[in-house]
């Protein structure tokens, strides 16, 4: 793992590079397969989930005694794990409505917004080296939340037409029902353009592989919406000489664990707790399972040391990290002058891990610099705003000079002609 000191500012642009991804490969045999999906339908998804997934299904859908099944095979204190997350989940959400407000803005005219659910989502849930049903808790609970009349899951089925009892389970909670045993492009492309079996969904969340996201940016340009562009996992932590070196590896291959092409960054004051870190991830590597991925991942990831904080505060507004963990003695000040970050982890005690699982938050984040223009999904990623206005013949006599000679000067005199005509007659 490469160590860099005060790189120069021009340098910062090849730093925050993320592991490249040549989607030019596979553009074309995603297109081949949601044509192919848009044309025949289920019976293009069976070839698909066969030659894919390993199996051929009679059916995509998760029955009842397939989600009582999972339920029972689960072990207490799983089950309550899960449960206890979603209430912080739901809380947080929850707490994101926002009540109606009309504004007058001349006398006579009455503005305002209302909130509406979008009606048909699709949340994707992936199931591959990691099954990820913490992802179900995210999607569904502030979905369900929002009040979307259809919530759509897909997660992959194994080999035997098996999706994770811990996914099934937490679908449940979440008081979800249409749940379909797909993973991969097929899965994105039955929700996006419906078959026999699947609905058509307006709009699709969720992470997945290098195919799963290619095949929601193309879905993208044909009508049907997605949570936001997004690519491998990563974390960057910002740490001063008061950051606890065993600590900031632990964060590091948390991160890295998620695939082969995650990133972990360190950015720090303090050139000692660089050494440190080095030496405590050698040490806890040891100990892990997915040795083999971790170690891949590490390849993409570097520590930038800087001798000041300002500087070290500008690069992390310029990478604009998925997750950022401020490991700083002024956490709080260092903070607020974040503006690009997905989600901050403020102090020693909140790992990224808090936000995957169980603190409240969104772990559903933009990644690869995406955080500059995206925000996580959150419970307005579930919602459109539909704006009203009521109008009075006093209110359009205060503005309607003012619309008639601005529709004068766009040349658009129909425009102009629509208030002209209303002051003109009782």
């Amino acid at each position: 793992m490469e160590i860099i000191k005060n790189p120069a500012r021009d340098k910062w642009g090849s730093l925050t590079e993320r592991s490249g991804i040549d989607t030019a490969k596979i553009r074309g045999k995603v297109s081949d397969i949601l044509a192919d999906i848009l044309s025949r339908g289920d019976a293009a998804v069976s070839d698909y989930v066969e030659q894919f997934q390993g199996v051929r299904l009679d059916s995509f859908a998760v029955t009842e005694s397939e989600f009582d099944e999972a339920e029972k095979s689960l072990d207490t204190s799983l089950k309550e794990a899960i449960k206890a997350a979603g209430e912080n989940i739901a809380k947080f959400h929850a707490s994101q409505k926002l009540a109606v407000k009309k504004v007058e803005t001349v006398p006579g005219v009455v503005c305002w917004q209302k909130s509406v659910p979008i009606e048909k989502v699709g949340l994707y849930v992936p199931g591959g080296t990691a099954p990820l049903f913490s992802t179900v808790l995210m999607l569904a609970i502030p979905a369900r939340i929002a009040g979307c009349s259809k919530i759509v899951i897909c997660s992959p089925c194994n080999s035997e037409g098996k999706v994770n009892p811990a996914t099934l389970y937490a679908a449940k909670i979440a008081g979800v029902t249409d749940f379909y045993k797909l993973g991969g492009v097929q899965a994105i492309g039955a929700m996006a353009y419906g078959t026999e079996s699947v609905t058509k969904v307006y709009k699709i969340f969720g992470p997945g592989n290098q195919y799963v996201m290619e095949a929601k940016q193309q879905v993208s340009i044909s009508g049907v919406a997605i949570d936001m562009p997004a690519g491998p996992s990563e974390v960057e932590v910002l740490a001063d000489d008061s950051a606890d070196p065993e600590f900031v590896a632990s964060d590091f291959l948390s991160q890295s664990e998620h695939g082969v092409d995650s990133q972990s960054i360190l950015v720090t004051t303090d050139a000692a707790l660089a050494d440190k870190v080095k030496t405590a991830i050698g040490e806890q590597l040891k100990q892990l399972p997915r040795r083999e991925i971790v170690e891949k991942a590490l390849q993409n990831s570097r520590i930038i040391i800087f001798d000041n904080m300002d500087d070290a505060i500008d690069f992390t507004n310029e990478y604009a990290p998925e997750h950022l963990i401020i490991s700083c003695r002024e956490y709080g000040s260092i903070g607020e002058r974040i503006i690009n970050a997905g989600s901050v982890f403020l102090g020693q005690y909140s790992p990224e891990s808090a936000g995957d699982y169980a603190s409240g938050t969104n772990h559903t984040l933009p990644t690869s610099g995406y955080a500059k223009g995206y925000n996580g999904v959150n419970l307005d990623s579930f919602i459109r705003k539909i704006t009203f206005q009521e109008i009075s013949r006093s209110g359009l006599q205060q503005i309607g000079e003012t619309i008639e000679i601005m529709a004068a000067n766009e040349l658009l005199d129909a425009h102009k002609n629509a208030v002209s005509i209303r002051l003109k007659n009782k």
